[in-house]
């Protein structure tokens, strides 16, 4: 066995994320065209992205639910623009149980007219509202270009759906879960995202506005990692989702959708990894801390392994995620390569000598070579190791807002707006909306309008020389 080098991400950026994905073991290309493997320690990251959103989401007081996969195709013609929306995409089904169905089923790509019947079902009296649901799915999407995590035919997600008797209620759920998913990319994943509304070129179809968190990847293209859409009563009128107001009048709800999928995993590869792998933040690291054993004679190993013990079931003990690396027949050097490949943040090494000192060689993943290597005390190991681990967190999300702020440039005219998007990064520029503007912009440079900034004052749009209070980032991206 041999530890293969990465392609520098300087070198090819595009091929660093493909074979990183693949030899993190993070996943794997499947047999059906565009869709993706996710392997077990993919999954094992995922599943702690879920425990960490599931636990906002309840807190802010949403259930879970289950809805089909399956949705009869007249239920997609009836919000017209949603169908439009989503038409190059769907995937159908016409046969099943050996005979042509007598109507065909789409697979979801998203939920919102399956959500939508049932909520006409239950919902009957403003006693009934809000109804704030929360679906853990997968969803079919007939990519033609696709990439694992970013972009595949069927992904996994969660997707919320709430109703609500008011519009401002309505409104206030949007923007409160925009915030959720922006508290989750900050605190628990490290990525410093940009939140803001996005034009009416790119929001939701079907909808009446849509917000995004938009994020920074290393080469500099944005990443859209999560929307949330206020849908005003267009899906309730739709499919009839009415409710008895409290002067027993017949008033059609107010509705909101919103979800993040394991794009996520895709963008904190491309946020924090480097040319020796993963580095993945200790909130959400499936392993946060491995331990690698060093001996070379039999004398020596059992006092090792003796030590190597009392520090797994010291942290397993405090809840920390631990991992003693005991493999036969594979060097120290080659357990750290792999280690560091895998992106976990702490790697504690244990050899004689430590035994003999009573401490702990310590070796971060977030700072690599001998800058990010320490040695600490036995004592309060536990403690010191959960310090470390907060560091370690608190550094990557402080580097990655030091590299997205960097990267910010606002530009007051279209020629250094184009050397930004082509070779600097994201533009900052004051933008007066315009639908066709915005395409041609993107026709000839292939930015993106991402979503709106916070602005105060006013300014000249960039792009047209007209007055506007107005902000936006362009940029190029996945």
């Amino acid at each position: 066995m041999e530890n293969l080098k990465l392609t520098s991400r300087d070198e090819n950026y595009s091929e660093w994320y493909n074979q990183l994905v693949l030899r993190a073991e993070l996943a794997d290309y499947a047999p059906v065209r565009g869709c993706m493997v996710v392997r077990p320690y993919g999954w094992a990251l995922w599943e702690n992205i879920q425990a960490a959103l599931d636990k906002r989401f309840k807190e802010t007081g949403h259930v879970n639910a289950a809805f089909p996969m399956l949705i009869p195709e007249s239920y997609m013609t009836k919000e017209a623009e949603h169908v439009e929306g989503f038409a190059p995409e769907l995937a159908v089904v016409t046969h099943a149980g050996g005979s042509k169905l007598e109507e065909p089923y789409v697979l979801r790509p998203t939920s919102e007219t399956i959500i939508g019947t049932m909520y006409s079902k239950w919902i009957q009296s403003y006693r009934d509202l809000p109804v704030l649901m929360n679906q853990w799915a997968n969803v079919i999407r007939w990519e033609m270009r696709t990439r694992l995590f970013l972009r595949t035919t069927e992904f996994y997600w969660q997707e919320g759906h709430t109703a609500h008797a008011t519009y401002e209620e309505a409104e206030e759920e949007t923007l409160r879960m925009l915030g959720v998913y922006t508290d989750f990319c900050y605190n628990e994943a490290a990525m410093p995202v940009m939140p803001g509304r996005k034009s009416e070129n790119e929001k939701f179809a079907g909808a009446l506005a849509t917000y995004s968190i938009e994020a920074m990847m290393g080469d500099t293209k944005a990443l859209q990692a999560g929307t949330s859409h206020f849908l005003g009563q267009n899906f309730a009128k739709a499919f009839d989702i009415k409710f008895l107001d409290q002067n027993n009048e017949l008033q059609y709800c107010w509705t909101t959708s919103w979800g993040v999928t394991t794009r996520l995993i895709g963008a904190m590869v491309m946020i924090h990894g480097d040319d020796q792998g993963l580095v993945l933040p200790p909130r959400l690291a499936p392993i946060q801390v491995v331990v690698v054993p060093i001996f070379r004679k039999d004398s020596e190993k059992e006092a090792v392994l003796a030590m190597v013990e009392k520090v797994r079931a010291g942290l397993k003990a405090n809840n920390i995620r631990v991992h003693v690396d005991d493999r036969d027949g594979l060097t120290p050097g080659f357990k750290y390569h792999d280690w560091e490949l895998r992106g976990v943040p702490l790697r504690i090494e244990i050899g004689p000598k430590d035994v003999e000192k009573n401490s702990l060689a310590f070796a971060r993943r977030d700072i690599p070579g001998r800058e990010g290597k320490s040695f600490v005390s036995m004592d309060g190991f536990e403690q010191t190791v959960a310090d470390m681990l907060v560091t370690i967190q608190d550094n990557m999300l402080a580097k990655a807002i030091a590299f997205r702020d960097a990267h910010i440039f606002e530009v007051d005219n279209y020629e250094d707006f184009k050397d930004v998007v082509d070779n600097k990064g994201w533009a900052k520029v004051w933008w007066y909306a315009d639908n066709e503007n915005e395409e041609l912009i993107k026709s000839e440079t292939k930015a993106k309008l991402l979503n709106f900034a916070e602005t105060e004052g006013e300014g000249i749009c960039f792009y047209s020389g007209r007055k506007t209070n107005t902000q936006v980032f362009f940029a190029k991206t996945y």
